[in-house]
């Protein structure tokens, strides 16, 4: 009687060894040499490590388009979010980043605010964070979303190459801090879905610059900090920044921009320079909306915040700039620029400040405005 073999076939054993080859490393002969198979070509779906060569920080490279495709899961804000000059870092025990706080940690225009001057918690903001940018040139920059080289809005036109996100819209804020080397931070969110015409922040986005300066609001509120910057910078202080500030609005295809200019005001530009000089020791939270000015517009909303942790302003990235040339006795920092990310030396000094102004807000127990 002949004994059935104990070994399994020829294309189960083939099998289990393309099995074995992909979980553990497989070997191969190749002349006289014998090389270990990598694991991107044993398991064609694997993808290959990111060649991270050039890049700053550890900052993952952008993905390509085709990578992309390939990828369900690829999430442009995601990216954004992590791909920044300044690190996103937990809510709670991150240093030198930024996070996302809740928007109940500020206290705004309630339903009754008119007839009892009553606040409450904002609840969820109105836009979705999408990054952080901690910047440095040797002139002020301007229209950051609207140069080619910037990261965020390059995310969102490659996905939108490939048929996603076709309705979403950046809204950025700009705040450009003067100095013997320009800084601005930048500050991304965005609307996923179309925003709901008639709204408040619908008027914001198509109106015009005097309606956008009575209504630009900022709301800080200090984390942590020295009682010195508690005292200079206050907590929980509102200020309507279109009127204590100049402001420039940069209007694009799918975005509008929000650039403040800090220098002009001289007591603002006092403010800011005393918490720089305690930076590393303050973390301070920052939240954005359009006020509220009339009872239908209430309540009013976040339109995002975020956690500025102890950073350190080593941590900036280099852009360079080439500045425009000089028209009727003006002088500006427009044209296109390109990203260094080596940190560089620049000594030319930040200029092309604007004429100051000064504003009250409409409830002066709300509003706290920079005088010039």
């Amino acid at each position: 009687m002949k004994c059935r073999s104990w070994l399994p076939s020829r294309s189960t054993r083939r099998r289990l060894l393309q099995i074995f080859a992909c979980r553990f490393g497989w070997t191969r002969r190749e002349g006289e040499k014998t090389v270990k198979a990598s694991s991107a070509e044993m398991c064609p779906t694997t993808k290959k490590p990111a060649d991270t060569a050039g890049q700053r920080g550890g900052e993952p490279p952008p993905p390509e388009p085709a990578r992309a495709a390939e990828d369900p899961c690829y999430d442009w804000r995601q990216e954004a979010i992590e791909g920044g000059s300044l690190r996103h870092v937990d809510l709670d025990t991150g240093t030198n980043g930024w996070a996302s706080p809740p928007g109940d940690l500020f206290h705004l225009r309630g339903l009754n605010y008119f007839a009892r001057r009553q606040k409450c918690p904002s609840g969820e903001w109105l836009l979705e964070p999408a990054g952080v940018d901690w910047l440095r040139s040797a002139s002020r920059l301007d229209d950051v979303l609207g140069r080619p080289d910037n990261r965020v809005a390059a995310a969102l036109r490659r996905t939108q190459a490939l048929g996603g996100a076709r309705k979403a819209f950046l809204f950025a804020v700009n705040l450009q801090v003067p100095g013997r080397e320009c800084h601005s931070a930048v500050f991304y969110f965005a609307a996923v879905e179309p925003i709901p015409p008639g709204s408040l922040f619908y008027r914001f986005v198509h109106g015009d610059d005097a309606f956008r300066n009575s209504r630009f609001k900022i709301v800080n509120r200090i984390v942590k900090g020295p009682w010195i910057v508690r005292a200079a910078v206050g907590n929980h202080a509102a200020c309507l920044l279109g009127k204590a500030l100049t402001c420039n609005y940069h209007r694009g295809e799918n975005y509008l921009e929000i650039d403040v200019d800090i220098g002009s005001s001289a007591i603002a530009n006092a403010i800011l320079h005393l918490a720089l000089g305690y930076v590393t020791a303050v973390t301070i939270d920052m939240g954005f909306l359009v006020e509220a000015q009339a009872e239908e517009e209430l309540p009013e909303r976040l339109l995002g915040a975020v956690r500025v942790a102890q950073m350190e302003m080593s941590s900036a990235t280099y852009v360079e700039t080439k500045p425009k040339a000089t028209e009727a006795g003006k002088t500006g920092f427009w044209g296109p620029a390109k990203v260094n990310h080596h940190h560089q030396h620049h000594p030319d000094r930040c200029s092309g400040a604007k004429p100051s102004r000064s504003g009250v807000g409409k409830d002066g127990d709300d509003e706290d405005n920079f005088p010039p």
